[in-house]
């Protein structure tokens, strides 16, 4: 099988690179189920405390590769069937992974990239790099979760309307729109991602773990089932090797160190 995904390891921080550059980075079966299967992996390493999603060459990630579709031997509808059992296991990955991931993009996020980077925790835009939702383009429905996020960070009046009309956007209204977190030059994406990974390090991925999944699913809870997580996911935290440093480090007086567990 082709290594089209390819993940480099820097410390505590794993980094997963798209390699199909001469393709934007689009991905099959074959190459996304390799994504799936790192970052399973990677949730599970204790070694591995951030994770940072970026492309080779000139973009992110064009989606799903439709000349493979295309050419898929019961036709694109078995295709694309295929395809997103194992892209939605990507996504859920990453939705479900307690420590932080970062989409450093360094070009166009489109389609399925599109969604696959609106998955993550946090999204660094180099200036000219576009994000794009892509499917109604070619006929198609949003996949992939988009529908899930794009509500959630931009409201429902703006969503419908990325979906109806396809317009690219900017890194600079992505910002804007709340779609990014930050915008660098061109070419530091992935240097941006690193130093951010590295402070990132540092923090209690205990708290960040909670926090993630209170978050994720407040949208589904009532006030009275949001507040009793909330009451468990601090005591369990209080309970916990970091929950016990932070507090011993504020009467202490000094900086809490928790990338010793």
């Amino acid at each position: 099988m082709p290594e089209y995904v390819r993940v480099t390891l820097c410390g505590e921080i794993a980094t997963v690179t798209f390699a199909r550059p001469k393709a934007y980075n689009a991905f099959d079966l074959s190459s996304i189920s390799q994504v799936a299967e790192h970052l399973i992996n990677l949730a599970v390493d204790d070694t591995i405390r951030v994770v940072i999603i970026t492309g080779e060459g000139k973009a992110f990630c064009a989606g799903g590769d439709l000349r493979w579709a295309a050419d898929w031997p019961q036709g694109p509808a078995a295709a694309f069937h295929n395809l997103a059992a194992r892209y939605h296991q990507a996504v859920l990955e990453i939705r479900r992974m307690p420590k932080p991931v970062i989409a450093a993009i360094n070009g166009v996020a489109a389609g399925g990239g599109f969604s696959l980077a609106l998955a993550c925790d946090f999204r660094i835009m180099e200036r000219s790099s576009v994000l794009r939702q892509a499917y109604t383009s070619s006929g198609l429905s949003v996949d992939g979760g988009g529908t899930f996020a794009l509500p959630r960070l931009v409201g429902l009046a703006r969503a419908m309307e990325i979906c109806a009309f396809d317009k690219p956007i900017s890194a600079q209204k992505a910002v804007e729109w709340g779609l990014a977190t930050k915008v660098v030059e061109d070419g530091q994406s992935l240097q941006e991602a690193e130093k951010m990974a590295e402070e990132l390090s540092k923090i209690s991925l205990e708290s960040f773990r909670w926090a993630k999944q209170l978050m994720a699913d407040s949208f589904g809870n009532s006030l009275e089932t949001q507040l009793e997580l909330e009451r468990v996911a601090l005591r369990t935290c209080a309970a916990s090797p970091e929950g016990q440093e932070g507090i011993q480090a504020f009467l202490d007086k000094r900086k809490p160190v928790f990338n010793k567990w």
